[in-house]
């Protein structure tokens, strides 16, 4: 297939949105950045790329909350389109304010298999205010915990810095945690250095915002969809980790991963 287009979808308030398409640009795709009113006027636009990225950054200005109205706008004026993005052979990410509208917009968890179906208004999750309260903004060390996700193929482990205040991953009941754990769905979660998820709750700041179970990155049954609170585009060279001198860090950072698996998915 020739190169994959990737749209990276925008909206008033979004700031990631560059270094997120120059994040796939580097990995082998062709992003465009798409403000959400283009869409809005021409939905067919979605038709011309195989990927869809929502970044990070506070959309709307979080104002009702973290991705709420970018997330009420895909499940009505573009239900139709989205529904039939998710429905081909595709990819979708969201970072940060990007995961914050997949799950409130429904197309996490469920993706495709839920997208058009009575179960997509009915929400099982969603992200809230971190357990400290307050703007969050540090490095932390992440453990892949399926094999199943496209995005993730290969990782082991990475670090990546998070910035949110409404990060904490909340569910209706634990349930809902082990049908995504047995679905291959739990797609990331903070580790300690050695790479150790535990049992338990990990203390602040290995789990920075009190996320259940110590989750942060979420995919739908397919693969195709992963939604993840920390910014893998702020880590695709080794000189951007805080240590980089100290470690003699070279090359490549670990997000840089992410997005080529994105471009090998169509090769």
């Amino acid at each position: 297939m020739a190169t994959p287009k990737v749209c990276v979808l925008r909206a008033p308030g979004t700031n990631c949105d560059r270094e997120t398409a120059f994040a796939f640009d580097s990995a082998g795709a062709e992003a465009e950045r798409v403000h959400l009113f283009r869409l809005l006027e021409q939905p067919s636009r979605l038709n011309d790329f195989q990927v869809l990225c929502i970044p990070g950054g506070f959309s709307y200005g979080d104002d009702v909350g973290a991705g709420v109205v970018f997330a009420s706008q895909l499940k009505t004026q573009l239900a139709e389109i989205i529904g039939e993005f998710l429905n081909r052979e595709t990819l979708v990410l969201g970072i940060c304010n990007g995961f914050q509208v997949l799950l409130k917009s429904g197309i996490l968890p469920g993706g495709a298999e839920s997208w058009s179906s009575a179960s997509a208004d009915e929400q099982q999750a969603t992200l809230t205010w971190n357990a400290n309260g307050r703007y969050t903004d540090l490095w932390v060390n992440l453990k892949v915990s399926s094999e199943k996700n496209v995005f993730l193929r290969g990782i082991e482990t990475l670090e990546s810095p998070i910035a949110h205040a409404e990060g904490r991953l909340v569910v209706e009941n634990d349930s809902i945690l082990a049908n995504w754990e047995s679905a291959g769905q739990i797609a990331l979660r903070y580790c300690d250095a050695e790479g150790a998820t535990g049992e338990a709750l990990l203390p602040y700041p290995e789990n920075p915002n009190g996320s259940a179970q110590n989750v942060c990155g979420l995919g739908d049954s397919t693969g195709r969809v992963l939604g993840l609170m920390p910014h893998p585009e702020r880590y695709l060279f080794a000189t951007q980790h805080p240590q980089w001198t100290r470690r003699n860090l070279q090359g490549d950072g670990a997000g840089m991963q992410i997005f080529r698996n994105a471009v090998d998915f169509f090769s």
